[in-house]
């Protein structure tokens, strides 16, 4: 603990620098910005600046802090997307839309983002504080996670889409099962054989997760405001001043502290990242949570647990890259890169031969969160009035935004005509009464599920019992069975009761 302390003494007194606190200011704000853009994301915001950075001939620990800013704020400005116009900022974002819209809709747009800001503090503080008590011990455990056991997790993991959304367990699954195929559009990494991709060149390498979540979250939300314009269904949504209160708060404490716990130990899993935190916080609670058929209808513990969940990953994400050297995740995996630039090793030797930037970082990262905090509370009913712009220019404003957001990372023309296409199907899934979010984290649960999957059936020559021989395996299947079986049983006895 005086080592813990010791080095959190020296880590403030290095990001408590007016430059370095300027910089977190600095990175917290643009970050936010660049995330309310749906599509740029975390991990595309700081690739972008990376250069700049560098280039700016700025110190190690300050192109850290400056970079580490960017990131938690890019992470809460994925919601402001999200909540306000339905289109997810990044993968992390999806569950957000799931109640964080419909609070928007019916005039809670300023209740939704304050209330997710507030969770993203909690979980993003959360995260630092045990990275900073216990980060080295927890990150030796992580890395312990074999590929079977990361095929274990996938499986609670989809266990947990069962019930996760809609009212409609079999358009759910279905809706996973298309995410699933869309992962698996592309060459075999293994063979060589080019699957689905009837003869296009330009999907020979796979659909980029940016295109498939703004076609068919942006451009699907685009057609059905244009088919509610033409059918004179569309309404003006009232003008918001809601706020988050404390009863709001009470009400929502223990969400935000499971989805905290959920998201942190699943963001130090290397590989897994906030969209595999904020779907298992979002399922657990609907599933633990009294009176949970308001989930998907606006409920506010729908948006506290995976707001909580994601930023808690985001600070998981970093306890592997700091302490092994390891990237937790995409974002993270650039943040290693830019320790590399600057002739850092990234490691458990780290914290003795540059304490300034390691501790400096993770103190930094306190900062961060309360600068977030305080930035974007007061900013709340600015944002909330992007609502009242009139819905016939609201529509245009998405299509720009989406067609900015995907040519600017992709740079490649065939995929905005891939937007439109999903945007279409997106559309019709939407008439169909399917949920939009089980095929999006089918899509990306599928690529982890395959690649680890392969890794593990290639450690062990093919032999299938490798899934099941380990403690941490057993547990996770365990726990798939009894989110699956329990909700049944307690069902039928629900209604003999109600028989009796």
């Amino acid at each position: 603990m005086d080592a813990v302390i010791s080095g959190l003494s020296a880590g403030f007194a290095v990001a408590l620098q007016p430059f370095n606190l300027s910089l977190v200011l600095i990175g917290c704000f643009a970050g936010t910005l660049i995330g309310a853009l749906p599509g740029i994301g975390p991990i595309n915001g700081v690739a972008i600046l990376l250069p700049i950075a560098y280039g700016l001939g700025l110190p190690p620990e300050s192109a850290l802090i400056l970079l580490a800013g960017i990131y938690y704020g890019a992470e809460y400005g994925g919601r402001i997307s999200s909540i306000l116009l339905n289109v997810p900022g990044d993968a992390g974002a999806v569950m957000t839309t799931l109640d964080g819209n419909p609070l928007a809709k019916r005039g809670e747009a300023g209740r939704a983002l304050s209330l997710s800001a507030v969770a993203s503090f909690f979980g993003g503080t959360f995260a630092v504080v045990l990275m900073s008590l216990s980060g080295p011990a927890l990150a030796s455990y992580a890395v312990t996670f074999s590929p079977s056991d990361y095929v274990a997790l996938m499986v609670f993991a989809f266990a947990s889409l069962a019930s996760l959304v809609g009212s409609n367990s079999v358009k759910t699954l279905l809706a996973a099962v298309m995410g699933l195929m869309l992962a698996s559009i592309g060459i075999d990494a293994n063979t060589g054989v080019a699957r689905y991709t009837f003869g296009i060149p330009d999907i020979l390498a796979g659909i980029d997760f940016l295109v498939v979540v703004i076609g068919l979250f942006g451009m699907a939300e685009l057609l059905h405001l244009v088919e509610q314009q033409v059918t004179g269904k569309l309404k003006p949504l009232a003008l918001d001043k809601s706020f988050v209160s404390m009863k709001d708060l009470a009400f929502t404490k223990w969400t935000i502290l499971r989805g905290s716990v959920i998201g942190f130990f699943i963001g130090i899993l290397p590989g897994t990242g906030a969209s595999v935190a904020s779907a298992v916080a979002y399922g657990t609670e609907k599933r633990v949570a009294p009176n949970s058929e308001n989930f998907g209808k606006g409920d506010l513990r729908g948006l506290a647990a995976p707001e909580s969940a994601n930023n808690a990953a985001a600070g998981g994400a970093m306890v592997p890259m700091l302490t092994l050297g390891i990237p937790g995740s995409g974002t993270t995996a650039i943040l290693l890169g830019a320790l590399l630039l600057f002739n850092v090793t990234p490691g458990p030797l780290m914290f003795e031969q540059r304490p300034e930037i390691a501790w400096g970082l993770i103190a930094s990262m306190y900062i961060g969160n309360v600068a977030l905090l305080v930035i974007n509370l007061p900013l709340v009913g600015l944002f909330a009035r992007l609502l009242t712009i009139p819905q016939q220019y609201l529509t245009p404003l998405i299509a720009v935004l989406a067609f900015i957001g995907v040519y600017s990372v992709v740079s490649n023309p065939h995929d905005l005509y891939m937007i439109t296409l999903l945007g279409v199907f997106g559309w019709i899934l939407r008439k169909l009464d399917f949920s939009l979010a089980p095929v999006i984290l089918g899509f990306v649960l599928g690529g982890l599920f395959e690649d680890n999957l392969r890794r593990a059936l290639s450690i062990s020559g093919g032999d299938w019992s490798i899934l099941v021989n380990s403690g941490n395996a057993i547990m996770l299947y365990v726990l798939a069975a009894v989110v699956v079986v329990v909700p049944i049983w307690l069902g039928r006895r629900k209604k003999k009761v109600v028989e009796a």
